[in-house]
This record gives C-alpha cells, sequence and structure tokens, in this order.
C-alpha cells in the first residue's frame, strides 16, 4: 500500500509537469473573444506530450480506484 501510495505521489508530480510543458499560445485571450487560433497537427515531441499526459491520468485514475478498494 505505501508503494502505490509513493507511486501515486510520482505519478502526480509528473502529471503537473506534463500539463504545464504543454505550450498554449491562447491563454485567456479564448475567453474574451478568441485570439484567432488556427488548426494544426501535433509535431513529434508535442505529440508525445499529449499522450503521455493522457497515459499519466489513466494510471493516476487507476491508483486512485486502487487505493480505495477495502482491504
Amino acid at each position: 500500500m505505501i508503494v502505490i501510495l509513493f507511486l501515486q505521489i510520482v505519478i502526480s508530480i509528473l502529471l503537473i509537469g506534463a500539463v504545464l510543458l504543454q505550450n498554449q499560445s491562447g491563454g485567456l485571450s479564448s475567453a474574451f473573444g478568441g485570439g484567432g487560433e488556427f488548426y494544426r497537427s501535433r509535431r513529434s515531441l508535442e505529440k508525445i506530450l499529449f499522450v503521455g499526459t493522457i497515459a499519466l491520468s489513466a494510471a493516476f485514475g487507476i491508483l486512485s480506484v486502487i487505493l480505495l478498494m477495502p482491504r
């Protein structure tokens, strides 16, 4: 149980870092009428970071459910 808790802390730190590394150029401008965004495809490192964020969030959710299970 201690190992799972430690893993969850490490994954949460990695998840925070992955979210902060993603570059969102619009910021709050979309809340005030948009900032002229356009669609573009994700490039190699950006795509790895995007998929990694999804994987880390899934792992965090699974570990959270495991920790909630009664022993």
